[in-house]
């Protein structure tokens, strides 16, 4: 479903993706692992064009995106959710109408119509009932499970987890990836996870890739990765402070 090509990104002449080449099957969930500050929120946020690269090329469903007019750009969005990794949740607005934000915005459908739907989605996320809360009334998990409760509020193809079990205890993380399995297991959608948080990430995942050294360095069937002989990814999955990763 989307295929990254020789991506190149820099800011204020740090190069962040040095030639990033990566494809992301459909229906299945990639994540992508690497140390803290090696890219992989930028590279996440290229996807549905948040960022654009300097050079490189991305395609959803064979079209470039990085060709796109803003008109174009508007409509491949439509087409992915995301949750971010603070949720992004706006503390103005109770939990339903957190949710209920992107229908109101895109849609035609009435308020009893998008009323339903908030509540059946707040319900898939174990919200079902708190929808008149505000978000400091919420925990972290629960802020987690709103704003993805929002992302798939438009059903979306795509669905982009930038570091989803970032500030939770080894609890609620856990909690959280089994809710992403769950969902993904009801929806079908095609997810693209970043994280560091190994080993539990493992569990969620068709596929894991690794972006080291501004490249991705390896990309495998979730065993095969694990079982790399790879010196990268093993360094990575051991914790190990000797070793290729010193250079990052």
């Amino acid at each position: 479903m989307i295929r990254v090509v020789n991506l190149y990104k820099s800011f204020r002449g740090q190069q962040v993706l040095k030639g990033v080449n990566l494809d992301l099957a459909t229906g299945k969930i990639t994540t992508i692992v690497g140390t803290s500050g090696c890219g992989k929120t930028v590279l996440l946020k290229h996807l549905n064009a948040l960022l654009l690269p300097d050079r490189g090329e991305i395609f959803v469903d064979d079209v470039d995106i990085t060709k796109l007019g803003p008109k174009e750009l508007y409509a491949i969005r439509g087409r992915f959710g995301v949750l971010f990794q603070g949720a992004a949740l706006l503390d103005s607005m109770a939990i339903q109408d957190n949710v209920a934000f992107p229908l109101r915005e895109k849609t035609q459908m009435t308020e009893t119509e998008i009323r339903k739907k908030v509540e059946d989605r707040l319900a898939q996320v174990g919200l079902e009932g708190m929808g008149y809360k505000f978000p400091a009334e919420l925990s972290g998990g629960m802020k987690k499970r709103a704003g993805l409760a929002r992302a798939l509020i438009m059903d979306p193809e795509i669905v982009l987890f930038d570091e989803p079990t970032t500030g939770l205890d080894p609890v609620l993380a856990t909690g959280i990836h089994q809710l992403i399995a769950r969902t993904h297991e009801d929806f079908g959608f095609t997810g693209v996870v970043v994280s560091h948080t190994i080993p539990q990430v493992f569990d969620i995942s068709d596929n894991v890739a690794i972006l080291a050294h501004g490249v991705i360095e390896e990309i495998k069937p979730t065993k095969e990765f694990q079982a790399s002989q790879n010196p990268i990814v093993q360094q990575f999955i051991r914790g190990e402070t000797e070793g290729p990763l010193q250079a990052l």
